[in-house]
C-alpha cells in the first residue's frame, strides 16, 4: 500500500458530534495501523454558521479522546493552510483548469460542473462495488460548484482539498455515499485518480432512529462532563461497527491498534447503547491507578460546588479511597459521598419515614452508646460493635446497619458503612446519630 494519508474535515458549526468522533477515531486507527499521517482539516466555508468556539469544541473533543492529529491547526505541516476559509486561491486556480477543459457552465449566475452522464463505480472498502447511474438529467442535475454569490459548493473544495493534500483514503459516514459517484466525476475531470472510498455505517438509536443532535448523549461535550473516561468512550467508539471477532468488548487502545482494520467494518448500522457505555466506563474506573482515581474524583467534586479545600487532604482521600470500584462515572459521586463533605446532611421525608421509625429509636441510641465505647474508632471495632449490639438487641445486623447509615449519611446506599465511619470519626458519627435521634 503506498503511503496512507487520511483526514478528519468537520464543520465548526456546533459541538463535536459522537458520529463525528467515530469517524475521526476510524480516520485515526486506520492512519495508526498503516503508519501513516491523520490529517485534521476544517471545513469552514459556511460563514454564517461557523463560530470559534464550535472549533474549540471540536479540537477539544478530540484531544480528550487521543486522538492527536499529524497535520492540522495548531500543528501546521506541508499541506496547509488547514481552513478551507484560507484555501480561496487554490479553488479558484482548479476551477479555472476545469473551466478552460470546457466542465464549467454558468446557469442564472451559479457555476456548475458538465456530468458526462454515464454510470460510475464506486469500489468501497466497506459497502463493496456500486454502481450509480449518472445519465438521467432529472435525478442526478449537473453538480454546483459555486453560487452565484461567489461562495463554494462542499463537494467542489471537499475533492480539491483531498486532490491537494494528497489524501489517499476517504473513511466517512454512509450518509455521503450517494455524493462520491459526483466526487469521483470532478477526480476524473482534473485527469487525477480518486482516493479509495469505506463508508462506514450509521449511527442508530436503541429504537432504529438516526441519532441527532437532538438526542441526549449525540455529543463528545456531553461525557466530558459527565466524569466519563476518554479511553472508556473510545473503546466503545471503536465498537459501533467494528469488532475484533473475538467478542471482547473491552480492549485498550494499543491493542486494537494492531487489528483495526476496514475489512471488520460491519455494513448494518450500529446501534448506540448508553447503557453498555455506562458499563464500560465503569470497568474502566474500577482500574484506574489511585491517583488519577484520586484527581478526577476532586475534579467532579470541585465542579459540583463542593469545597474541598474546607476539608484536610488525608481525608479527602480517605474518603474516596471508599468510593473506587463503586461507582461507573464521576458524576455520580456527589450523591454516592457527598455526605463525607458536608456537616448539614438533608434527610428526605420518605427516607425519614423508612428509617426513623419508633422502632429503630432505641438500636440507634444502642449503636450510638456502642460506638462511644469504641476506643480505636477503625473499621473493624465499629464491625464487632455492631454485631454485638446486634445481638445484644436480639436483631440481625441490617436491622441496625440501615438506620445507622441514613442517620450518618441522609441515604441507604453508598461506600461500605464500616469503612465511611472510620472515615467520618467517632466525633462526626456521633454528632450525626444525635441529630438524628432529635427527629423521632
Amino acid at each position: 500500500m503506498n503511503a496512507v494519508r487520511i483526514r478528519f474535515a468537520p464543520s465548526p458549526t456546533g459541538y463535536l458530534h459522537i458520529g463525528g468522533a467515530r469517524t475521526a477515531l476510524f480516520n485515526w486507527l486506520f492512519a495508526r495501523h498503516h503508519g501513516g499521517t491523520f490529517v485534521l482539516r476544517v471545513e469552514d466555508t459556511d460563514r454564517a454558521r461557523n463560530t470559534e468556539e464550535a472549533a474549540a469544541a471540536i479540537y477539544e473533543g478530540l484531544q480528550w479522546l487521543g486522538l492527536n492529529w499529524d497535520e492540522g491547526p495548531h500543528v501546521g505541516g506541508d499541506f496547509g493552510p488547514y481552513f478551507q476559509s484560507q484555501r480561496n486561491e487554490i479553488y479558484e486556480r482548479y476551477l479555472k483548469k476545469l473551466q478552460d477543459a470546457g466542465h464549467i457552465f454558468e446557469d442564472q449566475g451559479a457555476l456548475r460542473f458538465r456530468s458526462p452522464r454515464e454510470h460510475v463505480i464506486v469500489d468501497d472498502l466497506v459497502a463493496g462495488k456500486i454502481d450509480f447511474d449518472l445519465s438521467n438529467e432529472q435525478t442526478h442535475p449537473d453538480l454546483t460548484v459555486r453560487r452565484s454569490d461567489g461562495s463554494w459548493i462542499f463537494h467542489f473544495v471537499n475533492v480539491i482539498d483531498d486532490l491537494e493534500m494528497k489524501i489517499s483514503h476517504v473513511i466517512r459516514g454512509e450518509d455521503h455515499l450517494s455524493n462520491t459517484p459526483k466526487h469521483i466525476e470532478l477526480f476524473r475531470a482534473l485527469g487525477v485518480e480518486p482516493p479509495h472510498y469505506a463508508h462506514i455505517p450509521l449511527i442508530l438509536n436503541r429504537d432504529g432512529s438516526k441519532m441527532s443532535k437532538r438526542d441526549q448523549g449525540a455529543s463528545v461535550d456531553y461525557y466530558i462532563k459527565r466524569g466519563f473516561l476518554p479511553e472508556a468512550v473510545r473503546n466503545y467508539l471503536c465498537l459501533l461497527g467494528w469488532s475484533p471477532k473475538d467478542n471482547r468488548e473491552k480492549i485498550p487502545i494499543e491493542e486494537i491498534i494492531p487489528l483495526f482494520d476496514l475489512n471488520k467494518v460491519v455494513r448494518s448500522h450500529a446501534t448506540f447503547d448508553p447503557d453498555k457505555l455506562h458499563w464500560l466506563n465503569g470497568e474502566y474506573a474500577r482500574e484506574l491507578p489511585d491517583d488519577r482515581f484520586q484527581q478526577l474524583a476532586r475534579d467532579a467534586l470541585r465542579a459540583s460546588g463542593v469545597r474541598l479545600e474546607n476539608f484536610p487532604d488525608d481525608y479527602i482521600r480517605a474518603a474516596f479511597e471508599t468510593c473506587k470500584g463503586k461507582i461507573n462515572t464521576f458524576d455520580e459521586l456527589v450523591a454516592y459521598c457527598g455526605f463525607y463533605f458536608t456537616h448539614d446532611i438533608g434527610y428526605s421525608p420518605k427516607g425519614v419515614a423508612k428509617n426513623l421509625t419508633a422502632e429503630n429509636k432505641p438500636r440507634l441510641q444502642a449503636v450510638r452508646e456502642a460506638f462511644v465505647r469504641i476506643e480505636n474508632f477503625s473499621a473493624n471495632e465499629i464491625e464487632a460493635a455492631m454485631k454485638a449490639t446486634a445481638k445484644e438487641l436480639g436483631v440481625k445486623v441490617g436491622a441496625i446497619v440501615h438506620p445507622t447509615r441514613f442517620a450518618v449519611t441522609g441515604s441507604n446506599a453508598g461506600p461500605s458503612l464500616y469503612h465511611l465511619l472510620e472515615v467520618l470519626g467517632k466525633e462526626q458519627v456521633l454528632a450525626r446519630i444525635d441529630r438524628a435521634l432529635v427527629m423521632f
